[in-house]
């Protein structure tokens, strides 16, 4: 039987390898200004309905902050340059990334505040016109008061903190931009690079995979059929079986050791790897090296870092993912 259970062990492993993910490299300490080029939204007054309510917005906003994870990226990508950002982990993920670097133009944002916990005073010192808290875990109480700053939103409706698909945050960004026509496009965007990779690639079609997280060694994490990472492959034509399906049962993933790596003993195996000492356990794991995936060779490392193709494909959003695909795909295709 496969259990499933969010360990201490669990718990620190993940939150260590978030920190690796988060890494940032950027120096630069100049405020970004709103880009001169950019234009600017259309339909205001606009109201954007969200986890704690619904908020007007009355023009074209110019100075954005956001204070989600990855809020950036939906921003961004919609031509427009936060004027502040929160940090992770006491790291910078805005100016690492290669799939955003560009569209940061070298500036940096000022840190408005360290994962949920925002300075209020470096918010409205900013002076937005709007603050968005999509990707994040804002309180009621913080949204009161950053709403008394400028106006803001919250997270999407419907989903628990951290768990809405990308394609809802760069909806709910375009709303608030006033660029709901352009969020669409980008979204369409991708799900048509999914559509011609997968009709790239007939041989996915129905073939067995799995996404995993090798966390210490001997300790797996299997990740949930609903975790962004799995659904981009089901996207491709990959499935995945019903004991991953009953397994990870309503949480993200299912927590299993060496003994139980049958479950992933799949078609096409793809391991997110937080160093190369990682995928070296992996292949010394006894139990691994007994399954036909990896006999064949079947498995893929994708690595958080060098290139960050984990890290594309953990971000997940509508920057990131045609970044992951058109690396991981060939990988996929071997």
């Amino acid at each position: 039987m496969f259990t499933v259970s969010r360990s201490k062990n669990f718990s620190i492993a993940v939150l260590a390898v978030a920190v690796l993910v988060l890494a940032g490299c950027s120096t630069a300490e100049d405020t970004v200004k709103p880009s001169a080029g950019a234009s600017a939204g259309t339909g205001f007054p606009v109201s954007v309905q969200h986890k704690y309510g619904t908020t007007e917005i009355k023009a074209a906003p110019a100075r954005v902050v956001t204070l989600g994870l990855s809020d950036q990226d939906p921003v961004l990508a919609l031509g427009v340059v936060p004027v502040g950002a929160i940090d992770w982990f006491l790291e910078r993920p805005y100016g690492k990334w290669p799939w955003a670097q560009p569209l940061w133009a070298g500036k940096a944002p000022e840190i408005v505040g360290e994962r949920d916990e925002f300075n209020l005073e470096k918010v409205a010192a900013l002076k937005p016109d709007l603050i968005l808290a999509l990707y994040s875990g804002m309180s009621k109480d913080q949204y009161t008061k950053l709403s008394q700053i400028a106006p803001t939103v919250g997270q999407p409706v419907g989903f628990d903190d951290y768990a809405a698909p990308w394609q809802d945050m760069t909806k709910l960004a375009g709303q608030a931009l006033g660029r709901a026509a352009e969020a669409d496009k980008l979204i369409a965007g991708v799900d048509a690079q999914l559509a011609e990779l997968a009709g790239e690639h007939p041989e996915f079609k129905g073939k067995s995979a799995a996404v995993v997280e090798p966390y210490e060694p001997g300790k797996y994490a299997v990740f949930a059929p609903t975790d962004p990472k799995v659904v981009l492959l089901t996207k491709l034509g990959f499935t995945v079986p019903d004991p991953i399906v009953k397994a990870a049962g309503d949480e993200y993933a299912a927590e299993i050791g060496s003994e139980q790596l049958s479950l992933v003993d799949v078609d096409k195996l793809v391991f997110l790897t937080a160093d190369a000492g990682t995928e070296k356990t992996v292949k010394a794991d006894r139990v691994y090296n007994t399954l036909q995936v990896a006999k064949d060779n079947r498995a893929v490392f994708l690595p958080y870092e060098e290139p960050p193709l984990g890290a594309a494909l953990s971000f997940s959003t509508v920057l990131s993912i045609p970044y992951a695909l058109d690396q991981m795909v060939p990988l996929l295709a071997e």
